[in-house]
């Protein structure tokens, strides 16, 4: 799955598809290298040890919402339907099913969120670069895509809150998991990072010490990680948890370290797209996502797609 063409520079950092704790947390939560050199000598790196077999550990579910800033229940009586558009092909997200259908995570999240606000809903598949000009010229009324809220596009629609973001991971060799990552850990260890992305921008500013190998494709970097070239690869957890959990990987790797989601590169968040204005739809969004959340019924949706959590 490779989705990252300039049509699709506004989606998240999107790499190819081809996404904590345990039980809900809040964003908050997740970890942050920090950008501040230690006062004092840093504390050894923990050894890297061979990844265990898997035990039977809950699944870590982003969760996004703060139970403390419940949103009111807005006034739903002025809706009637929700046209909702999506893209064509970006598994697991959006795809077309067995039946023609739209289908993904991203088509079963908006049909909750219709059950919820008690509306009709119709889901419409377009290809990803038209969908903004869909919307703002009434042909929908919503875009649930896997669209990342950025400047450029605010300029043009309203989003909601975020539904999802998609962190950045570390991934190395089983033999030589880390629990931990700090930038102090990967001095002088090869880390290989696609060139001229928000993480290699990432590396630069704060793993000043890792030495970086640039490559132009996922499946070069990733090989590199799978001959021993490099040490660690650094990139799109989500495109990075597929890829651990299928055969391209030939079961070589894993995540070492947790979820980096500095939002000065790694972007926003993932919403909903809805045109200039519509407070209506949005704040009734909003409120649908809390209560689905809420009820656990985003957990059990996050189940059924991400096999292996990229969080």
């Amino acid at each position: 799955m490779a989705p990252s063409q300039q049509a699709k520079s506004f989606k998240s950092v999107r790499g190819l598809l081809t996404g904590l704790a345990a039980g809900l947390c809040l964003l908050g939560g997740l970890t942050e290298a920090s950008a501040q050199a230690p006062a004092k000598r840093p504390p050894a790196a923990p050894q890297a040890t061979p990844q265990a077999a898997p035990q039977a550990a809950p699944q870590a579910v982003p969760g996004f919402w703060d139970p403390r800033r419940r949103p009111e229940r807005p006034d739903l009586s002025r809706l009637t339907v929700i046209r909702f558009l999506t893209e064509t092909d970006y598994p697991p997200f959006n795809f077309t099913g067995a039946d023609g259908n739209p289908a993904g995570f991203n088509v079963d999240f908006a049909r909750a969120l219709c059950e919820e606000i008690k509306v009709t809903c119709t889901v419409q598949m377009r290809r990803f670069e038209t969908l903004v000009d869909a919307l703002t010229s009434n042909r929908g009324d919503a875009i649930i895509a896997s669209m990342a809220v950025s400047p450029q596009l605010r300029a043009r629609v309203d989003f909601t809150d975020p539904y999802y973001r998609v962190p950045a991971r570390f991934v190395s060799r089983k033999d030589a998991v880390m629990p931990e990552i700090r930038p102090e850990y990967l001095e002088g260890k090869k880390v290989g990072v696609i060139a001229g992305s928000a993480h290699e921008a990432y590396l630069k500013a704060m793993f000043t010490d890792a030495e970086l190998r640039a490559y132009s494709s996922d499946d070069a970097m990733r090989a590199a990680l799978r001959k021993g070239e490099v040490d660690f690869i650094f990139g799109d957890a989500i495109s990075l948890a597929f890829w651990i959990n299928g055969t391209d990987s030939a079961d070589c790797c894993a995540f070492s370290g947790g979820p980096f989601v500095e939002s000065r590169f790694f972007g926003e968040g993932i919403g909903i797209a809805v045109r200039k204005g519509n407070d209506v739809l949005r704040q009734a969004l909003n409120w649908a996502m809390f209560r689905i959340w809420e009820k656990g019924r985003y957990t059990d949706l996050w189940l059924r797609y991400f096999s292996v959590s990229p969080f």
